[in-house]
């Protein structure tokens, strides 16, 4: 990572201050006040990881308040915060709920809605701004999940922890094609994490919202298979199929639509993914959950208004033209 900011010297005031502007630019703007009357220290580092941002802060005491005065400045409602706890304790409160976060702890913020955020002492974090849709498609809206903290005792936030530990100490290595692709399983451990924190202690008017969570992550982990279908969902989930489909009304959802859709996004993802160049038409259908090409090249046409190859074959011409 690039050390984009340092407040490191002994004038606390003007540290602060400087600091203080470039949080606001470089994350959101919100009203930050210092906490204690110490030196104030700050250092921020960030890097573009394919298309997600990361920031690594480390800084003294502070409270991070976002008013409704401030969220009308911000260009960033349609992410989500999502910080990973390096060390300190810090105090986060949204939607009337309030946790407090740990080293080794993950928690989401809504960048939409008002919050607070305070920490302790000096604290250190890791921020990735993760697209609002691509965690609420998996998950539910984000009022159910933000200001959850994801302990360090779970299997899932050692393992975000763990890979976003290592996946920086090597970024320099990787294409921009992997670059993406690694950003994309990063975004994935994090939705993981958080459907374990929901599983593990689910209020009931939560528990739909976390069935639909785990029939979701189950479509992603079994696209590939063809024989994949509602009731066979319905039975990996514990409930009933009648049930399953109600849940995913609730979401203005159909369970077929849903398994459909990903499949048919995931194999657009691939005919893009240089990395599955390789792979033809057929592979990559069966690789997706159709039970034959020309099922395949027939609902993706459908979708996409144009077949497979065409599609593979535009998304070459930008490289082939530099």
């Amino acid at each position: 990572m690039k050390t984009l900011f340092s407040a490191l010297g002994e004038h606390s005031d003007t540290n602060f201050r400087i600091w203080k502007d470039f949080a606001n630019a470089r994350l959101m703007p919100a009203e930050l006040y210092r906490v204690g009357d110490g030196t104030f220290h700050g250092l921020f580092e960030g890097t573009d990881l394919g298309s997600q941002l990361i920031t690594r802060s480390t800084f003294s005491a502070v409270r991070v308040e976002s008013t409704p005065t401030t969220l009308r400045r911000n260009d960033k409602r349609d992410t989500l915060a999502v910080t990973v706890k390096l060390s300190g304790t810090s105090m986060c409160e949204q939607f009337g709920r309030q946790a407090i976060v740990q080293s080794g702890e993950i928690m989401v913020l809504d960048r939409a809605s008002p919050s607070i955020r305070q920490t302790t002492g000096p604290s250190r974090s890791l921020l990735l701004e993760i697209p609002r849709d691509r965690l609420e498609n998996l998950l539910g809206d984000a009022r159910h999940f933000s200001v959850l903290s994801v302990g360090a005792d779970l299997g899932s936030a050692r393992l975000v922890t763990t890979f976003l530990d290592t996946l920086l100490r090597v970024e320099n290595t990787f294409t921009p094609d992997a670059a993406q692709r690694m950003s994309a399983i990063a975004v994935d451990l994090v939705a993981a994490g958080i459907a374990e924190r929901l599983a593990r202690e689910v209020p009931r008017p939560l528990h739909g919202t976390v069935v639909v969570q785990r029939a979701k992550a189950y479509v992603e982990a079994h696209l590939g298979d063809p024989a994949l279908d509602p009731p066979q969902l319905a039975a990996a989930v514990g409930v009933s199929l009648r049930r399953l489909q109600e849940l995913f009304h609730e979401h203005d959802q159909h369970i077929s639509d849903w398994i459909w859709q990903r499949r048919l996004e995931t194999a657009a993802k691939r005919l893009t993914d240089q990395g599955c160049r390789h792979l033809s038409i057929g592979t990559l259908a069966y690789g997706c959950g159709f039970a034959s090409q020309a099922h395949f090249s027939r609902r993706f046409k459908d979708r996409y208004g144009m077949a497979p190859s065409e599609f593979r074959h535009l998304s070459d011409q930008p490289a082939s033209k530099a």
